[in-house]
C-alpha cells in the first residue's frame, strides 16, 4: 500500500498552486479593470506604457506606470531579505510570512478609494513580486502563479518533446502547465466580474484565496513535524481496507446462503 508522501513540501504542492494562481489572475484583472488600466502582475506591459509616455512627454502618466515597476523591484528585494533572514526559522515557514504580508496588503487595497489608485497599484505590484519570488516551483516544475508567458513556453516545449519522444512524463508536465494557465484565466475572469460588481472591495476575494494557501501550508507543516500523523493515517487506511474486505466477504457468504435457500425451496 502506498504511503503518504510527507516529504513533499506544501509550498510546492498543486493544491497551493491552484489557490495562488487563482489569486494571481484575480489581481491582474482587478488592477486593470478597477485601478486605472495598470497591470499589477504583467510588468512588461507597464514598461511598454512607461516608454511610450516618456517618448510623448506625458510625465504624469509615465510616473503612473513607473511606480508599479519600482514597487515590483522592491517586493522582490524585500522577499529575498525575508528568505535569507528566516529560512531556518522553525515556528513558521518564511513563505508563510510572505503570504501574511500579501494578505495584509490586499486587504488594505480594498479600503483605498479611486483617488489613490497609484498607491493601490504600488501595493498590488509589491504583493505580486513577493508571490512570484517566493513560489517558483510546483510538483518539481518551475512555474509562475502571477503571469503566463513562461508557463505557456514551458507547456508547449513539453508538448512538442512528447510528440517527438512519446515520453509519458513530458505529456504529464505539459498538462500541468496548461492547467495552471487555465486556472489563471479562471481567476482573471472571476476578478473581472467581481471588480465590476464590488469595485474596490473585490480584491478581498484574492486576499481570502491567499489566506487559504497560508492555512494549507500549516497543514503540511503539521504532517512534516509530526510523523506519527502519517503513521496513524496509514494504520487507519489499512484498517479501513481490512474492514472493507471483511464486509465484502460476509456479504458474499450471505448471498450464497440466500441463493442456496432459494434453490432449495424451488426443488419439489
Amino acid at each position: 500500500m502506498g504511503k503518504w508522501k510527507a516529504k513533499t513540501q506544501m509550498s510546492e504542492s498543486m493544491a497551493l498552486a491552484i489557490f495562488l494562481t487563482l489569486a494571481g489572475g484575480f489581481q491582474d484583472a482587478y488592477s486593470y479593470n478597477c485601478r486605472g488600466k495598470v497591470f499589477a502582475n504583467a510588468q512588461t506591459g507597464n514598461i511598454v506604457l512607461l516608454g511610450q509616455n516618456l517618448a510623448m512627454g506625458n510625465w504624469s502618466m509615465a510616473l503612473h506606470y513607473f511606480m508599479p515597476l519600482a514597487a515590483f523591484i522592491s517586493g522582490v528585494y524585500v522577499t529575498e531579505w525575508v528568505h535569507q533572514k528566516y529560512r531556518d526559522y522553525r515556528k513558521i515557514h518564511w513563505r508563510q510570512i510572505v503570504l501574511v504580508a500579501e494578505v495584509l496588503l490586499l486587504a488594505a487595497v480594498g479600503f483605498m478609494p479611486q483617488s489613490v489608485n497609484m498607491l493601490a497599484n504600488v501595493c498590488l505590484s509589491f504583493a505580486c513580486a513577493m508571490q512570484v519570488n517566493s513560489f517558483r516551483k510546483f510538483k518539481g516544475l518551475p512555474c509562475a502563479t502571477t503571469m503566463c508567458i513562461g508557463n505557456m513556453r514551458s507547456a508547449t516545449e513539453m508538448l512538442c518533446k512528447f510528440h517527438i519522444t512519446k515520453e509519458a512524463s513530458l505529456w504529464k508536465k505539459s498538462k500541468q502547465y496548461y492547467l495552471v494557465i487555465f486556472i489563471f484565466a479562471v481567476g482573471a475572469a472571476i476578478g473581472a466580474l467581481m471588480s465590476f460588481q464590488f469595485q474596490e472591495h473585490a480584491i478581498w476575494m484574492a486576499a481570502v484565496l491567499l489566506l487559504v494557501g497560508f492555512v494549507l501550508m500549516f497543514i503540511r507543516e503539521d504532517i512534516e513535524t509530526n510523523p506519527q500523523i502519517v503513521n496513524e493515517w496509514d494504520v487507519i487506511k489499512e484498517d479501513a481496507e481490512k474492514l472493507g474486505a471483511a464486509v465484502k466477504e460476509n456479504l458474499a457468504e450471505e448471498i450464497q446462503e440466500i441463493q442456496k435457500g432459494t434453490h432449495g425451496d424451488s426443488n419439489p
